[in-house]
This record gives C-alpha cells, sequence and structure tokens, in this order.
C-alpha cells in the first residue's frame, strides 16, 4: 500500500480542527459558519462574473464577425489557457499562501475584462478577446484549484458534499443572474457593457475574500511543503495518486471524452437561438438563464441523491440523462424547450460535477489536494479545447441538429462505460 493510498483511507487525518472552520465531524451547521459564509459569498461574486463573460464575449465575436467557428475559436483558446495553467496550478496553490492568491486572481481578472470596454469605446477590436480570455481563463484555473483546495479547511471533511452543493447551488443562482442581466445589459449598451458589469464583480469579490481567515496549516503539511523543491516532482505527484485511486483514475479518462464533446455547448445553444432561431440577445440570456436554474437544482439535490444511491449510481444516471438532453438541443423549434434541456443538462453535470469533486477532496490527503485537483483538471481538459473548435466547426456546416445528436449519444456511451469499471461498484457516501 502506497503513503498516498493509505492516507486516502484516512479523509480526516488533515483537516483543522481549527474553531473557525468548524469540526471535521460536521456537528456545527454551515450557517453558523462566518468564514464559510463569506467565502461562499465570494465564490459566488466570482461566478457571477464569469457568467457574463460567457454571454458577453461570444456575443461580442458574433456582432463583429457573425460567424460560429470564430466563436469556437475564442473558446478553443481560452479552454487550451486553461489546461496549460492547470499544469503548474497545483504546484503553485500547493507553494504559497491560498488566501492572497485567491484575492490576486480576482483582482487580476478585474484589470483585464475591464480593459475590453474602454477599448471597444474606439471600435471592435476582436483580437483583445483572443489575448484577454486566456489570460483571465489562466487565472480563473489558479482561482478555482485554490478554491477547491480550502473548502475542507473551512468546514470538515464530513460536511465537503453540503458545502461543495450549497457553492455550487448559489453559483448557479448567480449563472442565472448573470446572463439574464448580461443579455439585458448587452440589448441594452451591446455586449462590451456587459464585460464591464463582469469586471466590476470580481473587485466586489476580492474585497469579500479580504474578510475570510483561514485555518493555518498543520506542521505535517508545513514539513511536506518545505520538501517540495523540484516542479517536475510536484506535477507528477498528483499524476501519481490519480492513476494509484482506481475510482479517481477511471473517472478522469471518461471525463477526458465528456469534456471534448461539451466544452462548445454554450456555443453551440447561442449559434442555434441567434442563427437558427432568429432570437435576439435578451431571449439568450434569458434562455441561458433558465438553463442555469438546473444546476441550482442539481447542486440542491446531489448530497441526498449520494446518500441515497451511492457515488458509482449517482454519477453515471446523471451523465447518462445530461447525454439526452445534450441530444435534443440541436431539435428544439423552440426557445422554451432550448430551455428546459439546457436545465436538464445542467442538472445533471452539477451532480455529477460535485460528485466527483467532493470523492477528491475527500480522498485525497490535504498537502496533495492542489497537485491532484490540477493534474485531474489537466488531463480531463486536456482535448476540450479541441473539442470545442470541432463541434462548432461541425455544426456551423452540418447543422446543430445532427451534431448535437451525436455529441449527446457520445455522453450516453460514457455512461455505458462507466458500468465496466471501478466507478459502478463505488458507494461511497
Amino acid at each position: 500500500m502506497t503513503h498516498e493510498t493509505r492516507h486516502a483511507e484516512e479523509p480526516g487525518r488533515h483537516t483543522s480542527d481549527d474553531p473557525r472552520t468548524g469540526p471535521p465531524d460536521g456537528r456545527r451547521s454551515l450557517w453558523r459558519q462566518r468564514d464559510f459564509g463569506v467565502f461562499w459569498a465570494a465564490q459566488t461574486l466570482s461566478v457571477l462574473g464569469d457568467s457574463f463573460a460567457l454571454i458577453a464575449l461570444p456575443l461580442l465575436v458574433l456582432q463583429a464577425t457573425g460567424s460560429l467557428a470564430r466563436m469556437g475559436l475564442l473558446t478553443a483558446v481560452g479552454g487550451a489557457a486553461s489546461v496549460l495553467a492547470a499544469v503548474f496550478a497545483g504546484a503553485l496553490v500547493d507553494r504559497v499562501d491560498r488566501r492572497r492568491l485567491l484575492i490576486t486572481c480576482d483582482l487580476a481578472r478585474m484589470a483585464l475584462y475591464g480593459v475590453i470596454p474602454l477599448v471597444w469605446l474606439f471600435g471592435p477590436q476582436v483580437w483583445l478577446l483572443y489575448v484577454v480570455l486566456p489570460l483571465c481563463e489562466a487565472i480563473g484555473v489558479l482561482f478555482a484549484v485554490g478554491y477547491v483546495t480550502v473548502v475542507r479547511s473551512l468546514v470538515g471533511t464530513a460536511q465537503l458534499t453540503e458545502a461543495n452543493g450549497r457553492l455550487n447551488a448559489t453559483a448557479a443562482a448567480a449563472g442565472v443572474l448573470g446572463p439574464l442581466c448580461a443579455g439585458i445589459v448587452a440589448a441594452w449598451t451591446g455586449p462590451a457593457g456587459a464585460v464591464g458589469v463582469d469586471a466590476a464583480s470580481f473587485g466586489v469579490s476580492a474585497a469579500c475574500m479580504l474578510c475570510v481567515r483561514f485555518a493555518a496549516r498543520s506542521v505535517d503539511d508545513d514539513v511536506t511543503t518545505a520538501k517540495r523543491v523540484n516542479l517536475w516532482q510536484d506535477l507528477r505527484a498528483g499524476i501519481t495518486f490519480l492513476h494509484g485511486h482506481p475510482v479517481l483514475r477511471s473517472l478522469t479518462a471518461l471525463l477526458f471524452v465528456f469534456s471534448f464533446l461539451t466544452l462548445g455547448l454554450n456555443d453551440l445553444v447561442i449559434y442555434h437561438l441567434k442563427h437558427d432561431l432568429g432570437h435576439d440577445d435578451g431571449t439568450v440570456g434569458t434562455v441561458m438563464a433558465v438553463g442555469a436554474l438546473g444546476t441550482i437544482t442539481g447542486a440542491l439535490l446531489v448530497a441526498r441523491f449520494r446518500r441515497r444511491l451511492g457515488f458509482g449510481p449517482t454519477w453515471t444516471g446523471a451523465v447518462a440523462v445530461s447525454g439526452l438532453a445534450f441530444a435534443g438541443l440541436g431539435r428544439a423549434e423552440e426557445a422554451p424547450a432550448v430551455a428546459a434541456l439546457s436545465a436538464a443538462f445542467l442538472a445533471c453535470v452539477a451532480i455529477a460535477g460535485t460528485c466527483s469533486m467532493s470523492l477528491r477532496q475527500e480522498v485525497t490527503p490535504e498537502p496533495l489536494l492542489g497537485r491532484v485537483t490540477s493534474a485531474f483538471w489537466t488531463l480531463h481538459y486536456a482535448a476540450a479545447p479541441l473539442g470545442a473548435a470541432v463541434l462548432t466547426w461541425a455544426a456551423e456546416h452540418q447543422g446543430t441538429a445532427p451534431v448535437g445528436l451525436v455529441a449527446g449519444a457520445c455522453c450516453v456511451l460514457i455512461a455505458v462505460a462507466a458500468l465496466f469499471t471501478p466507478i459502478r461498484r463505488s458507494g461511497a457516501g
């Protein structure tokens, strides 16, 4: 039994008993944990900013070029930057002060997104989006890895799934408000105005994060950190842990294919609404907002599903239903139908994503958590940028209906494949 595997079977070993973060056995209600509450607000505001960018930047490209392929290329470039950043994010997060890193990430994204509306005052400069978005995506990966690594220190192991569910639910609520407001702002002032609001949200998030107090790392964690001097060894440590854990190894392989198929979904939905169905920016924002309600539903239900069904059935079932919803998106001929299918897809993605994140947090030793998270995201998102470019190129030339049908069917096959892996037997609640 390896060192990593032995500690993975003792998920509570590295949690803190600091009174600010609550006991690891979960006796203290999340509602009474001040630092988690402030952190919760900051994370929600960051997602609010991301949700504005999710709508505003593709609309800027479509407004300036009229091309779905150019939208897909922007998504692909941003995704490639995320993958590259994820390679080094875990090693960096495990080496630095995580609170300071989270604040810096928010401030950097505020500055970068703030440049876009200023430049757009003098006319569209599409090239700028291909510079700003990759940088913001890379910084967003650092924030996301840091965010994942601090949740356990705030709430303890026993409350991880509940805490992640709440974080994802309110993040989804921001995802509902964000696209809706982005669509309204874009309709009134243009997409560039929505990007300005996006920038402001990151500034408020940084201010909230200044008020959060994280528990100090344990002595064992400090010793482990001090021994890490070789970056390549840091990178290998995360991959080694994933490879040694049967369920995480299977999840990584299956999500590699799932991400390839689904990263371009938002571009596909936007193009279908505007090009195929002839709706305006306000309708796009409304449909995306209604669809995001599914994420709230899934995030609030995930803890209950996992307790009753176990990890394996919950994750596999969610992936299967998401594939069925994806298959129908391109054939939906009315905006309400697109919204309903988007909601079903996002609900299932929220359930599957929260399950996999919580499992990874539970079984990974604290000193390795950043590197394991980074390795997990790097590996399973490695082909996603290429997938986004392929999906949107194919939809522009073959139509959204057949491309959505094929991609959705492949997602269902991923769920079927999971039945032949250790995921099926994983019943950890």
